[in-house]
């Protein structure tokens, strides 16, 4: 493995993850599209260090790297083949820690995606594996009828294994919480390749954030252990990591890909994203939100209209209920951990999409901001970049008829020149193409705007910072769960948030003294009334 030269700590970096989570604005960036340093048309980390600059103006203070590991690229990065060394394609070890330096020298803390119950099948341990019948890392079945779901063996070693997600992405064996003697690949956790993979993933971690990274959110955290009724031995696991995490490096923080942080959090993460999977509901909380059966649509999911639709058919009560289930079971297990929400990510499709214009953008921001959440804003969704449909599958982006990735994880719209100012290479040679709207949004354009989507994200986070009632760790009260959504932050802070393109009314109890402090199309009378026009928003102080 390479040794790169390690940063000196900032300042700043003596708190510990929990404390340093309350204040976080988070950022996912997917480094193949959002800037591209060299011109080979794939973004890089030389691009993504130009580009902080943007991200110190905007107010992000942590930044999560999708998966930048050596690959294949079957599946856009996570099928590693190596986690000691980044893909070239991205640079090299000693870029990232560069780019790990520059980021936190202007308050910024980085964050990489670890691929932990997985690898590629190009792996040198699952080569290894598929010729040794020895070796017990992954899942393997060697005689009798072949399980379903298992793939045939590629080496010399008879039988099957057992991939993950897609064929190329063998699982690593953690063991099983029921075995059964008649299914002898059914190993215990306790056994020595489970044992193996656990001291693994302690050993890529520390090695990560020896070097300056600041943690991880695991993805696909919920798959380690299999056949494990209520996550029990899956939770065992990540408490023993989160120990150890907590004793080695107790300012970094674990961020899971479980979408459910009803289960996730007690489990030992720092926070859990509301997903369009995950928990017995199949990420109902998030879908009732943001999906407007446009872009990324799994065929199984019942159509719903969300509360943030123009036609004003959702039902708000629908997310208040899943996260305050989720609120409710961190409470109780004791443990510091936040529930994150997304605009989106590389997996679903952006706010921007399908029917969902951009006048309908600010309401949005100006709920996932002051809500009682860790905000995670999507590379591009500050600018109101819109989900490209039609793109063919790349990197394994289509996962159903109706569910093609590549349509958000098109190139950062930086401004009007060519590429969008994502990078100088001839566009066919981009990873994606940019989206070829001749009024596509971009950075330049809405930095000029003090009207702008990218301005207003720009004061609400500004905004989130100044007023710690804001945060996650604030009360919430809700005053009204219909067309306007109203909450009290606080008890200082009134939010009014209207998703419908048309006027909604409601009465708030008892005279409201309320002053805006952000707000457009909302007004507030002294008798409790309120007004807001179509995708009106706004944030109110009250006075005692």
């Amino acid at each position: 493995m390479t040794q790169a030269p390690r940063p000196e700590p900032a300042a700043d970096d003596d708190r510990p993850a929990t404390a340093w989570l309350a204040d976080a604005v988070l950022y996912q960036i997917y480094p193949q599209s959002f800037a591209d340093g060299n011109g080979d048309g794939i973004g890089d980390f030389a691009g993504i260090e130009a580009r902080l600059d943007h991200l110190v103006w905007l107010g992000v203070n942590t930044v999560w790297l999708n998966p930048c590991f050596a690959s294949p690229f079957r599946d856009a990065g996570y099928d590693v083949s190596d986690y000691y060394t980044v893909a070239p394609r991205y640079g090299t070890d000693e870029d990232l820690v560069r780019l790990v330096d520059s980021a936190r020298r202007r308050g910024i803390r980085v964050l990489l995606d670890l691929v932990a119950g997985h690898t590629s099948d190009r792996h040198p341990w699952f080569l290894r594996s598929a010729d040794d019948p020895g070796d017990q890392r992954y899942i393997w079945a060697g005689t009798g009828t072949r399980p379903h779901g298992f793939e045939p063996s590629p080496g010399t070693r008879p039988g099957w294994y057992r991939p993950n997600f897609f064929p190329s992405q063998p699982a690593l064996n953690f063991g099983y919480a029921r075995t059964d003697p008649t299914e002898p690949w059914r190993q215990p956790v306790d056994a020595e390749g489970p044992r193996a993979n656990r001291r693994a993933l302690r050993a890529i971690m520390d090695h990560w954030l020896g070097l300056g990274l600041s943690g991880f959110r695991v993805d696909m955290a919920a798959s380690l252990v299999k056949d494990d009724p209520g996550h029990t031995e899956t939770t065992r696991l990540w408490r023993e990591l989160r120990a150890w995490l907590d004793t080695a490096h107790p300012r970094a923080a674990l961020l899971s890909e479980w979408g459910d942080p009803a289960v996730s959090v007690p489990a030992g993460f720092h926070a859990d994203f509301l997903l369009q999977f995950g928990s017995d509901d199949d990420g109902l909380a998030l879908r009732s939100l943001w999906n407007n059966n446009s872009g990324t649509v799994n065929e199984q999911w019942s159509p719903l209209e969300p509360y943030f639709g123009a036609e004003g058919a959702g039902d708000a009560r629908t997310f208040l209920a899943g996260w305050r289930a989720a609120a409710d079971a961190i409470a109780a297990s004791g443990r510091t951990g936040y529930i994150s929400l997304p605009t989106a990510n590389h997996d679903f499709t952006r706010l921007a999409s399908g029917p969902r214009t951009a006048e309908q953008l600010p309401a949005a921001f100006a709920f996932q901001l002051t809500w009682p959440t860790l905000p995670a804003v999507y590379y591009g969704d500050e600018i109101g970049m819109r989900y490209v449909p039609g793109l063919p599958d790349h990197e394994g982006s289509v996962l159903g008829p109706r569910y093609n990735r590549a349509g958000s994880r098109t190139p950062m719209q930086w401004d009007d020149g060519p590429n969008a100012g994502f990078s100088t290479a001839p566009p066919a040679d981009l990873y994606l193409p940019v989206d070829p709207s001749p009024d596509r949004p971009t950075v330049a354009a809405q930095r000029r705007d003090p009207d702008s989507l990218l301005h207003l994200v720009r004061r609400l986070i500004a905004l989130r910072k100044a007023i710690p009632e804001l945060g996650p760790g604030g009360t919430v009260r809700v005053l009204h769960d219909g067309y306007p959504l109203a909450y009290v932050r606080g008890e200082r802070y009134l939010v009014v948030v209207n998703p419908r393109r048309t006027e909604a009314e409601t009465t708030l109890p008892g005279a409201t003294d309320a002053h805006p402090v952000e707000s457009s199309g909302v007004h507030v009378a002294p008798d409790g009334r309120v007004r807001a026009a179509g995708h009106g928003w706004g944030v109110f102080a009250l006075e005692a």
